[in-house]
């Protein structure tokens, strides 16, 4: 009987770990604050199974931080649409980077 609730209590901490990531992929950014001009950044060149993800304004502490553009795996079947800022009703908006599916 011991073991029984131990597992599940093990089983259910299990969980609760696995829901702020899920919860997380939902959340909206906007913000008064327009993001500065897009940096200017030499891309290396073309590297076979890679895409260039270029760098973008992120909102941290309460101002936008450069993120260098980076490589990332290439994923067969998906374009890379990066990161991003829209003016959307008076307020910026953050789209951050995603993986869409080729048609």
């Amino acid at each position: 009987m011991r073991k029984l609730i131990v597992g599940s209590i093990a089983a259910a901490l299990m969980g609760l770990a696995a829901i702020p990531a899920a919860a997380r992929s939902n959340v909206e950014l906007f913000v008064d604050v327009a993001p500065p001009p897009v940096r200017y950044e030499v891309v290396p060149a073309p590297r076979v199974g890679w895409v260039w993800a270029p760098g973008f304004w992120e909102w941290r502490h309460g101002h936008h931080f450069w993120v260098r553009g980076h490589w990332i795996r290439e994923r067969r079947g998906y374009a890379y649409r990066p990161a991003g800022w829209a003016y959307y009703g008076g307020r910026w908006g953050y789209r951050p980077g995603v993986w869409v599916r080729r048609w």
